[in-house]
């Protein structure tokens, strides 16, 4: 197996973006994380485990960048349809009682789904 090595500059960033970035929540989130130095606890929780610092790195990114795949895997395409349906009514009038409306419908949903996490007795199980 050929092993993949990549060296990247952990770098804080703390902005700017503008006010209509479609991604300044993102932006935001980072730059809220810019201060905190993520090594100390690889570092730690590698040492505490016996392993490379790179490996527990690694890890920790691919668990996060895969983690959007894996709520896919979990919920499954037609239920991300099913959720995202009542958002999609809702931007398409584009009034603050729709999305009102949507918001009720996805708590219910969420609420059905969630039933058997919460109440295994009430779902039957």
């Amino acid at each position: 197996m050929v092993q993949l090595v990549k060296s990247v500059e952990l770098v804080p960033w703390s902005g700017p973006w503008s006010d209509d970035d479609p991604d300044a929540n993102f932006k935001a989130d980072v730059a809220l994380y810019a201060h905190v130095d993520p090594m100390s606890t690889i570092a730690r929780l590698a040492a505490a485990l016996g392993l490379p610092e790179g490996a527990i790195a690694r890890y920790v990114l691919a668990k996060w960048a895969s983690a959007g795949s894996g709520g896919l895997l979990e919920l499954g395409p037609s239920m991300v349809h099913q959720l995202w349906g009542p958002v999609e009514q809702a931007e398409a009038a584009g009034t603050d009682a729709a999305r009102l409306t949507a918001y009720e419908q996805l708590r219910q949903m969420l609420s059905w789904l969630r039933l058997p996490i919460v109440d295994p007795d009430a779902a039957g199980y």
